[in-house]
């Protein structure tokens, strides 16, 4: 409800200015990919040194002046179970103040259709699998990344009170893992899927007879390549509008020890692999229950094989300019 009129979701103008926050991520580049693609003419996005979207003066005045009739929220402090248990106060306040400002400035511009970009991170460590939206808040976070999974679920709420108290159309999904161009390969700050190509990868490259991954190798994970989660927001921001969050995954899973014996054919290593069980696990196992989008009408189209190696091409035509 807008004004108490009912809103019915729409395709979007495609003269209409978005502004997707965190346009080089990789959450974000994906989306500026996708609405450039299907011809959107006035897609804009601010680098963390012209914009600090922690700065509520800052992002208010970009706002005002920007004029975004659209927002994409998928600007994000993002890490791996090492990054995350290393800076928890980061990982919280970071998060709380861009989607703070970012929502409070949009807001006051009056921005009618806001999608805000979660993580699966945001449900219980035990939660039933398939993981439903409903189970939100019902148990324990998975302690190595508490203060991000809040972070993610105070932005939920603030879609939700935005909607109660102004009526705004605003809406919340939550992706599973994501990988594909623009990741983040660093050994300290990476997800476990960029993880694992660079390690793989530059054992390959270096003749070494093995790699040590962290855990067991047991937990069960879900992989969506980052264009169809790119895909699934425009059609979400066009077909959705509710209240709850919307999962967005592919429906399957495979365990951690799999996918790295996906990724290590896929790069061509062929010593062995060690697992470091001193080291944690995470989660048991995250797999979303993708109900709610497939009744919106969307679901997955690109295979775990074809994506990874896509997403192997990528980081090696990249690989020189992301070590360090």
């Amino acid at each position: 409800m807008q004004g108490g009129v009912p809103f019915t979701p729409k395709s979007l103008a495609r003269s209409e200015r978005v502004y997707v926050a965190g346009h080089r991520g990789l959450v974000g580049s994906a989306i500026v990919r996708k609405l450039q693609a299907e011809g959107f003419e006035d897609v804009v996005g601010r680098t963390s040194a012209e914009l600090d979207l922690k700065d509520r003066d800052a992002t208010f005045a970009f706002f005002r002046a920007a004029k975004p009739k659209v927002v994409v929220l998928a600007a994000a402090k993002v890490g791996g179970i090492l990054a995350n248990s290393t800076f928890p106060v980061e990982f919280l306040s970071d998060n709380l103040r861009i989607q703070t400002n970012v929502m409070d400035a949009a807001l006051e511009q009056g921005v009618e259709r806001l999608l805000f970009l979660g993580s699966s991170c945001i449900y219980p460590k035990f939660a039933p699998q398939p993981i439903k939206e409903d189970t939100l808040l019902t148990g324990h976070l998975e302690e190595t990344n508490d203060a991000y999974a809040i972070a993610k679920i105070a932005g939920i709420l603030g879609v939700q009170s935005v909607r109660r108290e102004y009526g705004l159309p605003w809406i919340s999904a939550m992706p599973t893992n994501l990988y594909g161009p623009n990741d983040n390969f660093s050994p300290k700050g990476s997800h476990v899927l960029p993880a694992l190509i660079r390690r793989y990868d530059e054992a390959k490259a270096s003749g070494s007879t093995s790699v040590t991954n962290w855990g067991t190798g047991s937990p069960r994970r879900e992989f969506l390549h980052v264009d169809d989660m790119a895909d699934a927001c425009l059609h979400l921001l066009e077909h959705y509008d509710g209240p709850a969050q919307v999962n967005v995954g592919t429906g399957s899973d495979v365990t951690i020890r799999e996918i790295a014996e996906t990724v290590a054919e896929v790069v061509g290593y062929t010593g062995d692999t060690e697992w470091d069980t001193t080291k944690p696990d995470g989660t048991p196992q995250k797999l979303l229950d993708v109900t709610k989008l497939a009744d919106a009408g969307w679901t997955a189209r690109i295979g775990l094989a074809e994506g990874l190696s896509s997403t192997v091409d990528w980081y090696r035509r990249h690989a020189d300019a992301l070590r360090g």
